[in-house]
């Protein structure tokens, strides 16, 4: 059999977005795999929910996402970049055979899909600047056109960027577009723009905010959320929103006599503020009902970053509230958001729990506690609930991500696809085994997996070096599948132990286990890491001896953290990480997290922020540490990383700063194909480096794209055998 490898990632097929037909007989989902070095397709693939043959429903041109059965199934709307370069545009695709027709043709690019209820409207969000919404190129946009950076850049928010870009002016608003007409247009003419209706941005101050989740009530209301920022105040430094019904119907009208040549403006009722809840709002933070029960995410406004999400349900009619999630201590999964059942009456959502990421169900008027659907033992990225069915993808310990359908009270489970099935045939998969252990007097859950050749029941002197992993967030959760799985069992077919843990500050076991770590990052989960691998190097087959150590984000905090105030791993690479708590809140989209977490800010205890950073204890530090990051990372921006490194080298420690072009944040999880093998590769070749279980000299020592498959040449292991470099396993 083959052995997994960084490598293979290019052959790993990813699926997400399931959604279920209306007559709950087929689930639509999307299949992406890597394109190319640089690049993935992502197609919409249909698979009946009897488990007959998936077939292929969109073909394979540009990037699809967003698969929406219109709600009587004979037509299916997504979202693509197949003609248009980069714009997502929205298409539409008879269900019973025919080509895809494009409705769009924006300039800010398609979010937040979602039919009107009666199937002749389709609601949707984008980013735009007030210069494109004056220009119209809102609603039509020539392909040739261009976006120009500006020069200078000239910034006025507190965060003026994000993921990979600047906002550069751009703030996200809500439409509409009405089907049958966008369809009159001849199939060979560009979309023109007169079937698209904008709902939001008009004033000034209207302009000034981004509006996030729409969705319909009925087919003349649309709910959605902007920041409740008071006359004056910034809206980038509240976690506070306004949720808004918007009455539809005359909107509708509004535009029409606006079109026919017609002075038109908005009554004071056509739009209405009617409650307020504090978070991270996003794409699919809101839904409701017909009937006009809006559910919504809502977490305590003292500190959200430390408290637990719950769903609200308000009342348009009584104006009472409810929060039937409550008796749960869990915390509502914004990831994979919930959704209402079709019957108005039931409430879906997920959560992370206890090495899961499982799925609920929920009466919405609270009438009982939730009751556990889906996913035990695996981790659910996204799921989709129908009259009779649910429909998930999810991730186990064997496979990286299939779907699965279940009855909607979670009997008669069924897998639907084997995507991998062909790669995961000829090569091992070891199953972790689950590791509960104690920690400053409390239970922490781990999981150990071993190399593919490892025999607990035969007699061996044999033992492994240990790789600890440790997650971001630092409210995240970790379990035995989803993004980590190709990682996991590559660098355990490498013949490494991998360690992993869920320690304090950790989601899943309840609000006190995630706010243990209140104004300390550092030193609590520290404690429970090394409780954790002090538990495992108890095994016989564990080196103590040499023991390594990597994380990303918040787990390239904890790595940095690490070498700083221990020594005990021979290696760290440190990934997309925090090294210095004042640059990080200075330059983050992501700076409440700070003032939630450690409730204070850098002016207020400067000497504070300092001595709970990484890079304020560089001089100890005697760990030879690979740091690792993306150029264009918005979320944990590389100057603080800079900083680390620059220490590290002036302190003489064995180091290297290795940085990707044109990443973000999300390097790791859909980075460039060939930077996620590159990045995988060089944390084992760090590792290697450092352990008497290789042959192979310390990376510093080799050319720096020496053993790497990305420098071409014959690989094995995903090693490059040329000159020196043969020596590396």
């Amino acid at each position: 059999m083959n052995r997994i490898e960084a490598a293979d990632y290019r052959e790993i097929v990813h699926t997400e977005e399931p959604r279920i037909s209306p007559n709950d007989e087929r689930v639509a989902f999307v299949r992406r795999t890597p394109a190319d070095d640089e690049s993935y397709t992502a197609s919409i693939f249909v698979v009946p929910v009897g488990g007959d043959e998936t077939t292929q429903f969109t073909a394979s041109d540009g990037v699809d996402s967003q698969p929406r059965w219109s709600p009587d199934g004979d037509r299916l709307a997504f979202v693509s970049t197949r003609g248009d370069g980069d714009r997502q545009q929205v298409w539409l695709v008879p269900t019973d055979g025919g080509e895809a027709r494009r409705l769009t043709a924006v300039v800010g690019g398609v979010d937040d899909l979602e039919w009107s209820p009666d199937g002749s409207r389709l609601l949707f969000t984008q980013r735009v600047t007030p210069a494109d919404c004056e220009a119209g190129r809102d609603r039509a946009v020539d392909s040739d056109y261009e976006h120009e950076d500006p020069d200078p850049r000239v910034i006025d928010r507190m965060s003026y960027r994000a993921g990979t870009e600047y906002a550069d002016g751009r703030r996200r608003h809500v439409y509409l577009l009405e089907v049958d007409e966008a369809l009159s247009v001849s199939p060979e003419d560009d979309p023109a723009g007169d079937a698209i209706t904008r709902l939001t941005g008009d004033g000034p101050a209207d302009a000034a905010v981004d509006y996030v989740s729409p969705t319909w009530g009925d087919d003349e209301t649309i709910y959605y959320a902007a920041k409740a920022a008071a006359a004056g105040e910034e809206p980038d430094d509240t976690l506070t929103y306004d949720l808004y019904e918007h009455d539809v119907e005359s909107e509708a009208q509004r535009a029409s006599d606006q079109r026919a040549g017609s002075e038109a403006t908005r009554e004071s009722g056509d739009i209405e503020a009617f409650t307020r809840t504090t978070g991270w709002l996003e794409s699919g933070s809101i839904d409701a009902t017909d009937d006009g029960r809006v559910a919504f995410e809502w977490t305590p406004e003292e500190r959200p970053s430390m408290r637990q999400t719950e769903i609200r349900v308000h009342d348009r009619e009584t104006g009472a509230e409810r929060t039937p999630t409550e008796a749960l201590d869990r915390t509502v999964g914004h990831r994979c958001g919930f959704q209402w059942a079709p019957d108005g009456e039931t409430l879906y959502f997920t959560t992370p729990d206890e090495g899961s990421r499982a799925c609920w169900s929920v009466p919405s008027d609270a009438s009982a506690e939730p009751t556990r659907v889906l996913g035990d033992g695996a981790t659910i990225s996204d799921f989709d609930v129908g009259e009779n069915a649910v429909a998930a993808v999810y991730s186990e310990w064997d496979h990286p991500g299939d779907v699965f359908v279940t009855t909607r009270g979670g009997n008669e489970e069924h897998r639907l696809t084997r995507v991998n099935g062909d790669y995961l045939a000829d090569r091992p998969v070891r199953q972790p085994e689950e590791v509960w252990f104690e920690s400053d007097g409390k239970s922490i859950q781990g999981w150990l997996l071993t190399p593919p050749e490892f025999d607990a029941d035969a007699a061996s002197d044999e033992s492994y070096p240990l790789v600890v992993e440790i997650h971001g967030g630092p409210h995240a959760h970790w379990t035995t599948a989803g993004t980590m799985w190709h990682e996991f069992q590559t660098l355990a077919a490498r013949g490494y132990v991998v360690f992993w843990c869920n320690p304090r500050g950790s989601t899943g076991y309840g609000e006190d286990h995630a706010t243990a770590i209140e104004r300390d990052w550092g030193a609590v989960t520290l404690t429970d890491v090394l409780a954790g691998v002090e538990t495992v190097c108890e095994r016989d087959y564990v080196d103590d001896d040499e023991v390594f150590v990597t994380g990303g984000s918040f787990g390239g905090f904890m790595t940095a953290w690490a070498v700083t105030q221990s020594d005990r791993f021979e290696a760290a690479v440190s990934q997309r990480g925090v090294y210095d708590l004042t640059g990080f809140y200075g330059s983050t989209d992501a700076f409440k997290l700070i003032e939630g977490d450690f409730d204070a800010t850098p002016w207020e205890e400067p000497a504070f922020f300092w001595d709970q950073s990484p890079a304020a204890h560089v001089a100890d530090v005697d760990t030879p540490t690979l740091v690792m990051h993306s150029d264009r990372d918005y979320r944990t921006p590389a100057n603080t990383a800079e900083l680390f490194y620059l220490g590290l080298k002036k302190h003489g420690v064995d180091t290297r700063l290795v940085r990707y072009p044109r990443e973000g944040h999300e390097l790791s999880r859909s980075g460039e194909p060939a930077h996620v093998v590159d990045r995988l590769e060089r944390i084992a070749r760090w590792f290697d480096g450092y352990s008497a279980h290789r042959e192979a000299p310390p990376a510093l020592e080799r050319d720096p794209d020496g053993g790497l498959s990305s420098a071409g040449g014959e690989t094995n292991g995903g090693e490059r055998r040329d000159g020196d470099d043969a020596r590396a396993e």
